[in-house]
């Protein structure tokens, strides 16, 4: 770089990278990630799942198609911050309505751009997801050795329960369905089921996709107890997405899903962390990854089946397959690492995916899941 850096990324171990800061100024500590999509950056940043991590796009033009306010998963963004290779351009698309780095500046997010994000995404791979330090400031003045320290006080994500952080403050209704063309978003008129979601961290467009499967939707906080979900009678139960060590969550979700599972004929569907959740209630263990998986082209094997899904992924941890129970079934792995991507009892209505079908990578590989869901409270009205 010829101009003075105006942004700094200090890792743990004393690795320095500097770049040129767009966004918010300021400095902020986290769990480095990097990301494989070659689209969605808005929805990356936020989506709850990315709490306490700074994301690194693999893809080098990032910002180029801008923001809108329809693509946002919550009313804010939720991962720390973004550090890529390219400077966002002037975006070109009907749909925006601002500039990435106009945004980021209005919602107090730091991005960094000029970095070799082929050399910090091998650091990722062969050393595991680091603590990092990132800083922006326009004059470029950088204490390197307060910054190294700051990433080296972070203290990880291991233990550390984010769903309280961002899930809902209240109970809410949900109604909004899937975004078609021309129209846009449309609202359910006619839902066939009652659904409560325990929000661990819900982005929008799997409550769309519950909607769109005809599901009136309530949404109760994480710390939603057995009796506040099954005081709504609902016809089945969704587990959302959300961030954070799963054990430490569990500490209070466990109970609560153990609780649902005693009525034997309610349907349960688990995404991501609520797939966890669901595993830990059945008695299986969840491990910490060495650098997670996040990224829109990744392969998971339906082992029922046989079918190959493109999934879109966003996880640091993992069910250890090697610890499910019997009568849990591993209906799905990853054909990257062979990881455990999705479980389900084998004779009731209970499943869960570690990926996210409402992402549409594939684009439509995965939504069968929510049709699923949708049988299974079909089948359970019928037989009542």
């Amino acid at each position: 770089m010829t101009d003075r850096p105006t942004a700094c990324l200090a890792l743990a171990d004393g690795t320095v990278f500097y770049g040129r800061g767009f966004g918010a100024t300021g400095q902020t500590t986290a769990e480095l990630c990097f990301n494989t999509a070659m689209t969605g950056y808005q929805e990356i940043m936020t989506d709850p799942s990315y709490a306490g991590q700074v994301v690194t796009f693999t893809f080098p033009h990032i910002g180029n198609t801008g923001v809108n306010d329809e693509d946002d998963e919550t009313s804010d963004p939720v991962a720390s911050g973004m550090v890529v290779k390219w400077d966002p351009t002037e975006p070109s698309n009907w749909r925006t309505t601002d500039t990435l780095g106009a945004w980021l500046t209005k919602r107090g997010r730091i991005g960094m751009g000029g970095v070799d994000t082929r050399r910090l995404t091998r650091a990722i791979r062969q050393q595991g997801a680091p603590h990092v330090a990132l800083a922006h400031d326009p004059d470029g003045n950088f204490d390197v050795a307060a910054l190294v320290a700051a990433a080296r006080g972070f203290a990880g994500l291991v233990g550390l329960d984010l769903a309280k952080d961002v899930t809902c403050a209240q109970s809410y209704t949900w109604d909004e369905m899937r975004w078609a063309w021309p129209d846009g978003y449309s609202r359910q008129t006619a839902a066939r089921h009652k659904v409560v979601a325990v929000d661990y961290g819900a982005k929008r467009n799997i409550l769309r996709c519950l909607a769109s499967a005809g599901c009136d939707v309530t949404v109760l906080p994480a710390t939603a107890t057995a009796e506040d979900i099954l005081a709504l009678n609902p016809d089945g139960v969704f587990l959302s997405n959300g961030p954070g060590d799963p054990a430490a969550t569990g500490a209070y979700a466990v109970p609560a899903i153990k609780g649902v599972l005693e009525h034997q004929d309610i349907p349960v569907f688990g995404i991501c962390l609520g797939h966890q959740m669901l595993a830990l209630a059945l008695g299986a263990q969840t491990i910490k990854m060495n650098h997670g998986h996040h990224g829109a082209n990744h392969p998971v094997k339906d082992t029922e089946t046989g079918k190959v899904e493109i999934t879109s992924m966003n996880h640091g941890f993992t069910v250890d397959s090697q610890t499910l129970p019997e009568g849990v079934h591993e209906t799905h792995i990853s054909l990257f690492d062979g990881s455990n991507c999705g479980i389900r009892l084998a004779d009731r209505p209970v499943f869960s995916v570690q990926y996210h079908p409402e992402a549409s990578p594939g684009p439509m590989d995965s939504y069968y899941l929510f049709e699923r869901f949708a049988a299974a409270m079909d089948d359970r009205k019928a037989a009542n």
